[in-house]
């Protein structure tokens, strides 16, 4: 159960967080949309784990791989934009977002585009639990 403050630290999070990775990705000249699509706080507020979609998908697992390799970076700019809101900013860990591929998936097989999944349930990937 979450508690009211660590529902707030996380919409803080999340909204400051997408801000940042957007604006390093337009500074950067890269023509894609980053999203923070959920922010999960633990209950000692040491630790986020921050979920990120990347579109399109041609380059998510470089672009991905560069915010997981700048995470002290961000935390540091996350740290200067909540100053006055919290006092020390946990420790971040990025998890990369494939729910909209599932669902394209998922959407895809209903219009008939590639192999019904309900007569053959093996095609469909397997999701891996976090």
């Amino acid at each position: 159960m979450e508690t009211n403050r660590q529902k707030k630290i996380s919409g803080t999070i999340q909204q400051d967080l997408a801000e940042i990775l957007q604006k390093d990705a337009n500074d950067a000249q890269l023509k894609v949309i980053i999203s923070v699509t959920k922010v999960d706080v633990t209950t000692d507020l040491s630790i986020a784990k921050v979920f990120v979609s990347i579109f399109p998908t041609e380059q998510r697992n470089e672009i991905f791989k560069n915010i997981a390799d700048n995470t002290q970076k961000f935390k540091h700019l996350l740290a200067q934009r909540t100053r006055h809101q919290l006092r020390k900013v946990p420790n971040l860990i990025f998890f990369n977002d494939d729910s909209l591929d599932y669902i394209d998936g998922i959407e895809k097989a209903l219009r008939g585009e590639v192999e019904n999944p309900i007569k053959n349930p093996d095609i469909l990937p397997k999701r891996k639990k976090i």
